[in-house]
């Protein structure tokens, strides 16, 4: 993606410095955060300086880079284990970032160029991915088509191109003059600051809504087909994504809308049965109490939105059931999100 005319990754290792786009900033400010060791990284990945699946495995697997590269030779593997440790323990759910730790942390028992070269090929392989995604999933949309997003699975959250955003962004430079309604998507509007932002950046008209307002939209045939990201998809079809999620779907269910999700196969974890296995981060409350917003000096301001000592739940994810999908767009094509389905992409 191109941000003032310059060619940007989501995130990149140069050295042992690991750069990443400080996304909490976002769309108010534009800037390059640099961690210079892999406790800054995870540190990174915790506090969502870098976020989203595919973004996140970039992360880890160059944290784990770095922690081979800061590791002593008298202690070197134990000094690798703990990193591995350490990273996994960001976040829970996203399954990108798990897969990234154990590639890389096997190149890593063999030196640390290996490492280096293995987190390096991660996040290669994750632009190309997203790119392949992009093209199947446009050859579902269909021209005036209206697309509904949840929270933001675009560039930002990947290395480049994106999921749900990919075929999206294709789709528009083919012509096919695609409107899309951005769910906003609280508590951290991810939508609303990432995704409105990147779709203005390519000039895809875009409007900001709601997230309590998809339901209407569907019912006023605004909606033709709804495409969301993921954060980890068990072997039964199962996803898990950016909370709200689960009510798109049951509405889409409910409308006759296709709901598709789109995701690389380093997002399905076939060792996870059915999404009751998956795990639910549950993140700060203030995340729902607080709002970052522009203050009148044009800089970004944490303002209390709620009653004064009020308490708050806040699951960062919740889990679609497989049969509220209607198909799941990968690098090798659209599946169904079933057993079978993932089976067959596994031994494509």
């Amino acid at each position: 993606m191109k941000v003032n005319n310059k060619h940007y990754r989501t995130i990149w290792m140069q050295g042992s410095s690991v750069f990443m786009i400080e996304q909490n900033l976002l769309p108010f400010e534009f800037k390059i955060f640099e961690s210079t060791n892999y406790l800054d990284t995870c540190m990174a990945i915790k506090t969502m300086i870098v976020r989203g699946a595919g973004a996140i495995g970039a992360a880890a697997g160059f944290a784990l880079a770095q922690a081979a590269i800061e590791a002593g030779k008298n202690n070197y593997g134990e000094y690798i284990t703990i990193a591995k440790k350490t990273i996994e323990d960001t976040r829970p759910t996203a399954r990108n970032l798990f897969t990234a730790t154990e590639r890389v942390y096997f190149a890593a028992k063999q030196s640390v160029q290996l490492a280096i070269d293995e987190a390096q090929k991660i996040a290669d392989e994750d632009a190309q991915t997203s790119l392949a995604i992009g093209k199947y999933g446009n050859e579902l949309i269909k021209p005036g088509f209206g697309i509904e997003t949840h929270c933001n699975a675009g560039w930002l959250a990947f290395v480049d191109h994106g999921t749900a955003l990919a075929p999206i962004y294709l789709a528009h430079q083919s012509g096919k003059q695609v409107f899309v309604y951005v769910d906003e998507t609280r508590p951290r509007n991810q939508g609303a600051k990432l995704t409105a932002w990147e779709l203005q950046n390519e000039n895809v008209p875009h409007a900001i809504i709601a997230d309590n307002a998809g339901a209407h939209l569907m019912s006023k045939g605004k909606i033709d087909i709804m495409i969301t990201g993921a954060d980890r998809i068990a072997l039964n079809g199962d996803t898990a994504n950016k909370i709200g999620t689960l009510e798109k779907a049951i509405a889409a269910k409910y409308y006759g809308i296709p709901f598709y999700i789109a995701a690389p196969k380093s997002t399905f974890d076939i060792n996870c049965k059915t999404g009751n296995e998956i795990i639910i981060e549950e993140r700060d409350q203030n995340e729902v109490l607080y709002q970052i917003g522009m203050n009148k000096h044009n800089k970004p301001e944490n303002l209390l939105i709620s009653a004064p000592g009020a308490d708050a739940i806040n699951p960062a994810f919740d889990v679609t059931p497989a049969e509220l999908i209607t198909g799941i767009i990968t690098e090798n094509g659209i599946i169904e999100a079933s057993d079978n389905g993932i089976i067959k992409l596994f031994k494509s």
